[in-house]
């Protein structure tokens, strides 16, 4: 069976007012440019001006995907607080579709270390309590009216899953830098259809993870990104890990912050258009290569006719 009659069949038969919802995720970065990613010596250092982004992985996604044109819709808790309305306008401002229940504990911060090759480390302040969970009469009506619903793995989403597959919505998730182990993120990746990691932490182990995401869970392919190394993917009832190479970055990169986000959205926009596994990861190659040339935190987004003419010179540059 081929991605796209596979992927024909796994569509939500019901109809949808939504391609795409997002759950979960948004929060407000704080950006500092270090010369390098250590403690110096000494109690204090200049750096650049600090920036705040809206930002974290949800935040990503859902605008990655309104970019390129899907009917998106987002939902999260959110703080009645600067953070908070520093969000609500950014998404009145970019036009895309939000939804909120205002959290007790405040909007999400992290701060984020990146240095002049554009590596970057995240602080978290993990506000919300491990027992948040958002309410059931909040999300259903949303869930009802989606083809397609992407999980970020903040916890307060995880009960939504019974739900998710009584409705036979397709769902996906990133792990970011799971190790494999850690049950939380496990919770994550055997409950969704499509799965999502990074191979920062598993290297020694990569297959035998996306093994047993495959084998123990329901997800029809699993995928760990690598850097410049490119990217792992496993299909259910394929026997190897297949790799593919990283694309060449058409611009400098500045600032790696959200390139894992973008590879999602266009590797998925491009499996539900019914394209080969081939065509899904050059997108998100392209989608993630062209975000680490901006500054900052989901700064800037590829659009659809610029996915498509940076994906035709990858594609070439690769022959």
């Amino acid at each position: 069976m081929t991605v796209s009659e596979r992927a024909a069949g796994e569509r939500h038969t019901v109809s949808s007012d939504y391609d795409v919802l997002v759950v979960g995720g948004v929060g407000v970065d704080t950006i500092v440019r270090v010369d390098e990613l250590r403690v110096p010596p000494g109690d204090s250092v200049f750096v650049e001006p600090l920036v705040d982004y809206v930002g974290h992985t949800g935040n990503g996604v859902a605008l990655g995907w309104h970019t390129l044109g899907l009917r998106t819709k987002f939902i999260d808790f959110l703080g009645d607080d600067p953070q908070g309305r520093m969000v609500l306008d950014h998404y009145a401002r970019h036009g895309l579709d939000f939804a909120h229940v205002v959290s007790p504990h405040g909007t999400p911060r992290a701060a984020n270390l990146v240095d002049p090759q554009g590596r970057r480390f995240s602080f978290y302040d993990g506000r919300h309590p491990a027992d948040l969970r958002l309410p059931r009469d909040f999300y259903l009506p949303f869930l009802e009216r989606s083809a397609h619903v992407h999980l970020s793995i903040t916890g307060h989403n995880q009960d939504m899953y019974e739900d998710i597959h009584r409705l036979g919505v397709t769902s996906s998730t990133d792990l970011h830098d799971w190790d494999g182990r850690n049950p939380h993120h496990r919770a994550y990746a055997l409950a969704s259809d499509y799965v999502f990691l990074s191979a920062a932490a598993i290297h020694d182990r990569l297959e035998a993870v996306l093994r047993s995401v495959v084998e123990e869970g329901r997800a029809r392919f699993v995928v760990a990104t690598d850097g410049a190394d490119g990217c792992h993917l496993l299909v259910r009832g394929e026997d190897r890990v297949r790799h593919f190479s990283a694309v060449r970055p058409e611009r400098p990169v500045v600032d790696t912050n959200g390139a894992g986000d973008a590879f999602v959205t266009a590797f998925l926009h491009s499996l539900f258009e019914g394209r080969e596994w081939e065509e899904c990861v050059l997108a998100g190659s392209v989608a993630g290569a062209f975000v680490c040339g901006s500054v900052g935190t989901h700064t800037e987004f590829i659009d659809l006719p610029g996915l498509r003419a940076a994906g035709a010179r990858a594609a070439a540059a690769l022959r």
